[in-house]
């Protein structure tokens, strides 16, 4: 449920990320340690690996799940949902009370929490990607979620434990931002206190636009 307004995702393709991509000697870098002015030099294995989240790591429950707990079709939802009442949620603009209170259009009654076990009884790892982030992990790379989730990423993380692998960085909810605002990945990198060389963005979609800002990171494309 990471946008209600995409289009049904394409057929799944076979993973393209592999850590032996990746040199296993770590480069360093510079850092300043703010409360010391004396430049230290902290061993950091590089690049730092960002991950998008549904569909990239988890399964979406939007397109199949949510629509049958509703008894409607995808199109239907889509055409009875407040166009904006998940993009708030997501940046943490509302909270589930007040998404509850406006998710239709018509502000007809569901029952939340109804809504939410669907969601869990349907997040799950998508094929292989558990495994990489095994190797990847023993491979010692730093790995943030950057993704557009709202709070409900604590389901995911209860289901799935996902933090064994990456840190919940980077969710909208917590910055008031969703890609593909330029902000947000300047926020990113702004946080981790690294050259945008340094990030590999691992997405299950090709239009964000970190190149054009400026940042040079590298994108994997994921599904």
């Amino acid at each position: 449920m990471a946008q209600l307004v995409r289009a049904p995702p394409p057929p799944a393709t076979s993973l393209c990320f592999h850590p032996k991509l990746f040199s296993p000697v770590p480069r360093t870098r510079m850092a300043i340690n703010p409360t010391n002015t004396s430049p230290s030099f902290n061993s950091r294995k590089l690049p730092i690996l960002l991950f998008d989240i549904m569909d990239t790591i988890v399964r979406d429950p939007f397109y199949h799940d949510v629509p049958a707990f509703f008894a409607m079709s995808l199109k239907e939802l889509i055409e009875c949902k407040h166009p904006t009442a998940w993009l708030e949620f997501e940046n943490g603009v509302i909270d589930e009370e007040e998404l509850e209170g406006k998710f239709f259009k018509d502000r007809r009654p569901f029952d939340l929490q109804g809504l939410k076990n669907c969601m869990r009884r349907g997040y799950s790892y998508i094929d292989g990607v558990e495994q990489l982030l095994q190797d990847l992990k023993q491979n010692n790379y730093e790995m943030h979620a950057f993704t557009n989730y709202p709070i409900w990423y604590r389901i995911i993380e209860d289901k799935l434990n996902i933090s064994k692998y990456l840190s919940w960085t980077f969710c909208s909810c917590m910055y008031g931002k969703r890609k593909p605002d330029p902000d947000f990945y300047l926020a990113v990198v702004e946080h981790l206190k690294v050259d945008p060389a340094s990030c590999i963005f691992v997405d299950d979609r090709t239009t964000w636009p970190h190149v054009s800002i400026g940042l040079r990171g590298s994108f994997l494309l994921m599904g």
